[in-house]
């Protein structure tokens, strides 16, 4: 006889639910291993299966080696890092990547060595959470019933502490009392002069510290030299080498513990690996530190402090990977494990650090997107962590936007797309050369709504967003206006285009609008919040008709037979708007398993590509946990599949597996979304998380500024200039110049970033004057205004005014040294310039501004 055809439907459901649970039974192999990750430009991984098989590098993909051997019984093993070549891998038997720490097993010669790198990031201790600080441990125990001599050895490259290995780096000895410490760092010490995307860091310190108590010593030596003398089992030459020498053929920092005897008793020895950048972030006018040093505190109390705390964190971090783990499991294990991968993925896409009261702020970076800075379609995707688990960080998040937003800086009434690009968060850069809808604010204003409202609902109460109520009442009216039917904006995946009707971006809308009414409730103001939950009410009846296609809804209104993930309807249930039946998630989520690939759900009918958060959040409805495995499945199967060993791209192509842009963002931590949809798991994790009530300082934001002396983007400037060393005096008001060349505002070459050329510069060196009147009347505070590359140095009336090293993508304001300020008067007044190049492009334009209004900061 025929088996049924709901025999045959009850034996697929058996076999998928098998399939499902083989995959739970399986590790998760990280397309790469996070290693050292605590921000943009302190992140380090490796992109293979094996630790042996490949370089560790920075996340943009450029060498940031790390080495790591170990010697038993008078014979080297390698253990990190290929290099060098000819001392044979230990076998290595696994890796594991947990929330806070990644764990390396290896076995071989009558041992097994337990690598660990420990990042503690607790989000209930933003002091620990801050430091720049990961630990390296090696515990090794005999597997024979044996005794072994076992000693390790670990170096890390100079090129850490640059963002071209051309730049030249100086290193010295750091001890304190109980640690073994090197130290290098850039010799120019350029500040946080570069933004952009693809950068590294090129100023403060990286410091290589062990204990002394543990048999530690560091080094600075030529790698090839201290491997070598390590694998020997001599000792550690001194060597006295050139300071500075560019990175490339700098020292490496290295450490060595000598041999212990190991038995059936594990013995461990471990190290400490930190950065101290000194000022992280450039805030409109004001330069912040990190937050671990909003107390002066300093590098040698940095290290101090977490190698006392040490034999703590361990247990902390291992008690918190546990329950953290534990939790996320109740949603299969696949769930968990991608968790755990993007854990420190997210913080190391961001950097905290304090205001003049020593708050948190907290700024993201679109890393291999833009380069921008405090991006709200960044903050919204890396939200769910930041909200289940610590609510303080969702604050410091938002609290920067916030304030932008409410200055007199932003003028719209809708919400800002940034606050700049990396590390300057100096004011939006995103279309701001185009019409509103290039902006993005339906999306902006939708977003930050929705995420104001989630963190009010946690807390129980709108105290945070009590001072902005007004502008949040702007953004609600607008969206109000705007938000159902959208005219042809951009929404967050903007490589897809402008789309209008978008019935996604509608419904973003439409539960932000929701948001905003509970908020209302929150803050006691009833009739708001009656006002606009009857508006979105009605809003959420009129999306469904609009949105309605057979058996799901479209993309975009006037697109029949089209369909997209409609990633924020999980929001309706987070926020408890409940403005959208049931039926309607169940109709999207029987329509996903229909039209999903084989890695995972793409964005819409028009590409095979998918975003992981959005896929994610897209089938976090899921109320039967068979639908939610079956749609979870093909995404855990792209990041233990894909072939692109970056740490995880949250972009990909659902046939192959292969990123098809992005990478190491902190929008993963959008995996984070089933926390918030489970309200005591919610509630739970958010209690344990720091938290903090305020007030920030206010933001010195400056405003509107006036060209005194134009650059050549306002007006092209006559300068007298060359190219050939001039004599001494050159830079003085006297100096007759008669003899020089002259030629327009900017000087340079063709495709040099940011630079408007108007001369062209070609050779080594470059030396410009010109005269310039100002009027008779105070200035409000006046400070250059360029584009450089390389290193110019600034002359006013004669006298040293700036001097900026390395070069910049785009035009920089810089402070004009108080000696040439008090120079300037009314009148004629003289401007001198040398710039030089070494490679690359080559470029200079400098004008001077000033402000033209005063501009208040905060609401």
């Amino acid at each position: 006889m025929s088996p049924t055809l709901s025999t045959c439907l009850r034996r697929l459901a058996t076999i998928l639910t098998l399939s499902v649970a083989a995959v739970q039974a399986a590790p998760l192999r990280p397309p790469a291993v996070p290693l050292v990750t605590h921000d943009p430009y302190f992140s380090i991984w490796s992109g293979a299966d094996k630790l042996t098989e490949t370089d560790t590098t920075h996340w943009t993909g450029k060498p940031h080696r790390l080495t790591a051997l170990v010697r038993i019984d008078g014979k080297a093993y390698r253990v990190l890092g290929k290099e060098p070549a000819e001392i044979p891998a230990l076998p290595q038997t696994g890796v594991e990547v947990h929330p806070t720490r990644t764990i390396a097993g290896f076995s071989g010669a009558g041992i097994r060595l337990t690598l660990t790198f420990l990042t503690p990031s607790l989000p209930d201790d933003l002091d620990v959470l801050s430091r720049p600080v990961t630990y390296v441990a090696f515990e090794s125990v005999a597997t024979d019933g044996g005794s072994h001599d076992v000693a390790c050895y670990f170096d890390a490259a100079a090129e850490i502490a640059v963002n071209e290995p051309r730049q030249a780096v100086t290193f010295s000895r750091a001890d304190t009392a109980a640690l073994s410490t090197v130290r290098i760092g850039s010799s120019e010490q350029p500040v946080l002069a570069k933004k952009g995307d693809d950068l590294r860091i090129d100023w403060g310190y990286f410091y290589l510290a062990a204990p002394t108590a543990n048999g530690a010593t560091t080094h600075l030596l030529p790698p090839d030299m201290a491997r070598g003398a390590f694998a020997s089992g001599g000792a550690f030459p001194k060597v006295k080498m050139a300071c500075p020498v560019p990175a490339a053929d700098a020292p490496a920092a290295c450490a060595a513990f000598n041999d212990a005897k190991i038995s059936a008793t594990p013995v461990s020895q471990w190290l400490m690996l930190a950065y101290d950048d000194e000022f992280s972030i450039r805030y409109f006018r004001a330069k912040l530190r990190p937050y671990w040093r909003r107390n002066a505190e300093t590098a040698e109390g940095l290290l101090e402090h977490a190698a006392a705390d040490y034999p703590a964190l361990l247990r902390r971090c291992a008690e918190f990977d546990t329950r953290l783990t534990a939790d996320l499991t109740r949603f299969g294990e696949p769930y968990a494990q991608l968790c755990a991968l993007a854990y420190r993925q997210t913080l190391a896409g961001n950097k905290l650090a304090a205001d003049a009261k020593g708050q948190p702020l907290l700024f993201p970076k679109e890393n291999f997107s833009n380069g921008c800075i405090g991006t709200v379609d960044v903050l919204y995707p890396q939200a769910p962590f930041f909200l289940a688990l610590s609510p303080a960080l969702a604050k410091a998040m938002l609290q920067p936007v916030l304030d932008y937003a409410a200055s007199a800086a932003w003028p719209y009434d809708y919400a800002p797309h940034d606050l700049g690009t990396y590390p300057h968060a100096t004011g939006q850069v995103y279309g701001m050369a185009g019409k509103d809808g290039d902006r993005m604010p339906v999306e902006e204003s939708g977003n930050m709504l929705i995420m104001l409202a989630a963190l009010s609902k946690c807390e129980g109460n709108a105290d945070y967003v009590k001072p902005y109520r007004t502008m949040l009442a702007k953004w609600a009216d607008y969206l109000v206006r705007e938000g159902l039917d959208p005219q042809n904006q951009l929404c967050s995946a903007d490589m897809f285009g402008h789309l209008p009707r978008a019935a996604n971006l509608g419904l973003k809308a439409v539960i932000a609008i929701g948001g905003y009414a509970q908020l209302c409730d929150l803050a006691g103001d009833r009739e708001q919040a009656a006002k606009y939950r009857s508006i979105a009410r009605d809003y959420a009846a009129k999306w469904q008709v609009l949105a309605k296609d057979e058996g799901h809804t479209r993309l975009a209104y006037h697109l029949p037979g089209t369909w997209c993930m409609k990633h924020n309807l999980i929001w309706d249930r987070i926020l408890g708007t409940n403005l959208l039946p049931p039926e309607v998630a169940a109709a999207e989520i029987a329509h996903y398993r229909k039209v999903q690939m084989k890695y995972g759900l793409p964005v819409d009918n028009r590409t095979d590509t998918s975003l992981l958060d959005w896929a994610l959040w897209s089938i976090a409805p899921a109320t039967d946990p068979q639908d939610f495995n079956a749609l979870l499945d093909p995404i855990w199967r792209y990041a233990n599949e894909t072939p692109s060993r970056v740490p995880l791209s949250d972009w990909f192509v659902t046939t192959d597996a292969r990123q098809k842009g992005f990478q190491a963002r902190p929008v993963v931590g959008g995996v984070y979304i089933k926390l918030l949809a489970e309200p005591e798991l919610w509630l739970t994790w958010s209690r344990r998380g720091a938290n903090i009530t305020g007030p920030w300082a206010p933001t010195e934001l400056g405003g509107p500024i006036r060209e005194i002396v134009p650059t050549a983007r306002k007006k092209p400037a006559i300068w007298r200039f060359t190219t050939a060393q001039p004599p001494p005096g050159w830079t003085e008001p006297g100096f007759d110049d008669s003899t020089w060349s002259s030629g327009p505002a900017g000087f340079g070459t063709k495709g040099t970033p940011g630079l408007t050329v108007g001369t062209v510069w070609q050779t080594k060196g470059l030396w410009l004057r010109r005269e310039f009147v100002l009027p008779d009347r105070p200035l409000r505070q006046p400070r250059f205004l360029l584009v450089y590359d390389e290193n110019p140095e600034i002359y006013l009336n004669g006298v040293p005014a700036a001097k900026l090293p390395g070069w910049v993508t785009g035009y920089e304001e810089a402070d004009i040294a108080p000696a040439a300020l008090a120079t300037l008067k009314p009148g004629k007044n003289v401007i001198a310039v040398r710039v030089s190049q070494t490679y690359g492009g080559q470029g200079i334009d400098v004008g001077i501004v000033e402000d033209k209004d005063p501009t208040p900061a905060g609401p």
